[in-house]
This record gives structure tokens, sequence and C-alpha cells, in this order.
């Protein structure tokens, strides 16, 4: 059994109720119930009772250091099993991170623990790590964003990556750690006993120069298959360093986010080998970069190579326009492999969507997602659209939020929704003027195919 609240606030008699589900739960989910420090003596309480709950999700909660110490009490009696717990948002402070060390040293059933936006600060991280090095603790995932993370911390991080095998994912985005500290951090990474096998680095201050470290980490560690340096100043001299140990037969990366990295056309180049070479690379997301049309060019040629094998690939608000959708519509028309398009944010136009229907009709394209929100349509572009819904059922997922496709356009787009053959399962229409006439025969036909969610 499973408990799933979100949003709701708690009356005494409501709580009751909730205080018996959880005692018979395996896992429970309580985001933002306006909880405090005096939920959690239950709560704590369940834990101690309950041996079957095995994850506890409490985000954005006012819980506070009193309302963790007292969770942490029913954590560590033994009959305890939980294994996942996630504490976001919670009003935490370095003066709990002395009971979360106990607890790390004393139950090796807890393997993930989710603490971001929580003012953790230097000293209480470095109370958590010393709970994360004792050979009692068998954490396999820790997430520490938005937890005022300093320099300093990379030290005693980068010890817990030499001697703790069992940790595979390390989450310490949005914190101001810089070059310095990465470097720090990579020689931990370097270790034969790390295993580390996801990194999350985004906005921490990062230049070109962690990049190199960070391709030294690539070239050795085939264990490493997720790396995400997002929203970090690395530009193209960067990505061309990281491209190195992508490029090395070691490197067995697998998704690869480069959000808000000031990539250029340049940039792409180098990406554009890694695509044609790198079979592993399943993800990849380059949001917010002025790629421009040159830019997706070189990467589409990267993408027709047999040995792209690229799943997902996030270009939302990179520049582009129409000019790009023939070499686009190529790939669409030639890689199998490819199931999610997110390029919402560029205007390519009716005349860009037009282009791309090619490659999508083709029968080699096995897209299952279309993301193209805020490109510049109108009902123009719908014809082609509604052939490719009742054409192309392994089509599941379509965005055309914030385009002006009006009554008109969105009338086309019901009558192939209601063909057998469209398979679509969510239609994203955010931010799209329609009459109530077109509002009202949208939920009809959501309601006669319950396999399809309609957002408006």
């Amino acid at each position: 059994m499973d408990l799933d609240i979100q949003c709701e606030e708690m009356s005494a008699s409501r709580w009751t109720e909730l205080k018996s589900s959880m005692n018979t739960s395996k896992t429970v989910r309580l985001d933002d119930c306006n909880l405090s420090a005096s939920h959690c003596k239950d709560i704590g309480s369940v834990l101690s009772s309950n041996q079957s709950l095995t994850e506890l999700t409490l985000n954005n909660n006012e819980l506070g250091d009193s309302g963790l110490e007292l969770l942490c009490k029913g954590l560590m009696t033994p009959s305890s099993n939980l294994q996942k717990l996630w504490l976001q948002n919670c009003n935490l402070t370095d003066a709990c991170c002395k009971h979360l060390r106990s607890v790390l040293s004393t139950k090796p059933t807890l393997i993930e623990l989710h603490l971001g936006d929580n003012k953790l600060g230097t000293s209480g991280v470095k109370v958590l790590c010393e709970g994360l090095m004792d050979p009692n603790c068998k954490l396999q995932k820790l997430q520490l964003e938005y937890c005022e993370l300093s320099p300093d911390n990379c030290d005693l991080l980068c010890s817990a990556l030499r001697t703790k095998s069992s940790l595979k994912a390390l989450n310490i985005s949005n914190n101001k750690l810089g070059d310095a500290a990465v470097k720090v951090l990579c020689q931990g990474l370097m270790d034969p006993n790390c295993k580390l096998q996801s990194l999350h680095l985004e906005n921490c201050r990062l230049t070109a120069a962690s990049c190199g470290d960070l391709s030294a980490v690539l070239a050795m560690k085939p264990s490493l298959t997720d790396l995400s340096v997002g929203e970090n100043k690395i530009g193209d001299a960067g990505v061309a360093l990281l491209c190195q140990g992508l490029l090395n037969p070691n490197c067995k990366i697998e998704k690869l986010w480069l959000w808000e990295c000031r990539v250029s056309p340049a940039g792409c180049k180098d990406l554009s080998r890694v695509l044609s070479t790198k079979e592993s690379l399943t993800e990849l997301s380059l949001i917010g970069n002025e790629l421009r049309d040159p830019g997706m060019e070189l990467l589409c040629q990267g993408l027709k190579d047999p040995k792209a094998k690229l799943q997902a690939l996030w270009i939302r608000e990179c520049g582009l326009t129409t000019a790009c959708c023939k070499s686009i519509s190529s790939v669409l028309g030639t890689n199998q492999t490819l199931r999610e398009l997110h390029m919402g944010g560029n205007k390519i136009g009716d005349a860009g969507v037009e282009i791309i229907h090619e490659g999508l009709m083709n029968p080699n394209c096995n897209l299952q997602s279309l993301w193209l929100g805020n490109c510049s349509l109108s009902a123009a572009c719908c014809g082609s659209l509604a052939t490719i819904l009742s054409s192309k059922p392994c089509l599941t997922e379509l965005d055309l939020s914030n385009n002006s496709l009006e009554d008109e356009g969105v009338k086309k787009l019901c009558e192939s929704l209601k063909q057998p053959n469209c398979k679509l399962q969510q239609l994203v229409l955010y931010d799209i003027y329609l009459s109530s006439e077109v509002d009202d025969e949208l939920k009809v036909l959501e309601e006669s195919k319950p396999g399809l969610k309609i957002v408006l």
C-alpha cells in the first residue's frame, strides 16, 4: 500500500486518519502539507513501528531541526528499514546534521538521502560527510543542491568518494564551488575505489578550467554515465576539453547536460564528433545555448551517422529558424533511435513544421515525443500536424503550447485525434486562446479516449 498526499492542509481528524494509513504503507509522500515539528513525533513513531516502510517523502514542509531530530529517533530504532528519504526545503540548518550523521553511521539500510534547498552550510555538510564515511554507511545517492556548500566541503567530499564505493549518485548543483573545488573533487573521482555513476554540478561557478579535470575523469572512469554541468560558463573551450574525454574509448557516457553553457556553433563541431562516435550517449541537453542554424547543421551531421544512438535531444531556445529544419527532417528520416525531440522556443514557424513533417512521416522515424511550444506556429501548419497524428501511432506526446493555433488549427488536430490509428497520450495546449465551443470539444474528446490527456 502507498500513501501519496500533496498540497493538503492537515486538520486533526485528517492527521489521525493518515497516521493509521502510514502504519501499513510501504511508501509515504506528504509534500507541501504544512507539516511541522509537531507532526514529526508521529512520523517518527511510524518509522519505528512500520518495518515495511521503505520510502518517505516530506518535501516543502517546515519541519525544522527539532522536527528532524524526532524523525531521526524513529530512524535509529532497530525496526526501521527506511531506504529512501526526501527532505527538500524543510527549513533545516547545520544543527540537524549531527542527527543525520548518527543515522548514516548506524543504518546501512538507508541508500538515498535528498536534502536540497536546506541551509546546511559548510559546517553542516562537514558533519554529514563524517557519517557518510562511516563503514556502516551504504548510501548510494546523495542530493545536496542549494545547500550553501563552499569549496571547503570538497576535501571531505573527495575523501568520501575515495572511501565510499557504494555511492553512485552525487548532486551538489547550485552551490558556489568554483574550479579549484572541482579539481579537488576530481581527485576523489579518479580513485579506483570510486564507482560514481551520476554527477550533477549545475550552476557551480565553473569555467573551462574545470573541464580539463572532468575530461580526465570521463576518460578514466567508465562507471560515470551521467554528467551535468549546465548553467556554467564553460563555453566552446570547455566543451572542446570535455569532448576529449568523451571520445576516449573508456568513456561510457549516457546522459550529458550542457544547458546554458555559452556553447556556440564552434562547440557543435566537437559535439557532432561525439554524437557520431559515442554509441553509449542516449540523452543530450543543449537548452539555452546560441547554437543557431549553423550549429544545428553540425549536430545533424553527427546524428545522421549510423553509430549515433541518441534517444533524447533538448534544443529548446537555441536560436533556431526554418533554415535548419531540412537537416532536422533528414535526421528524423534516417535516425531510428531518436525518441524525444524538444525544440520549443525556436522560431521555426509553419514553414519549418512543413519541412520537419517529411522526416516525421518517414517509416524510419520512431519519434514518441515532440515539443514545439512557442515556435511561432499558426493554424496553417495544423494540417501537417494532423496528418502526423493520424499516421504515426508511435507518437504519444505533442506539445504545441504558446502558439497562435486558434480554433481553426485545433479543430484540425481534433479530427485526427478521433482516428483509431492515433495513439497520442498527451497533447499540451497551454496559453492558446480557444473559444468555449472548441474548449468543450476537447473535453468531450478527452473523455471519449481514456488514454488521452489534454493539458490546457
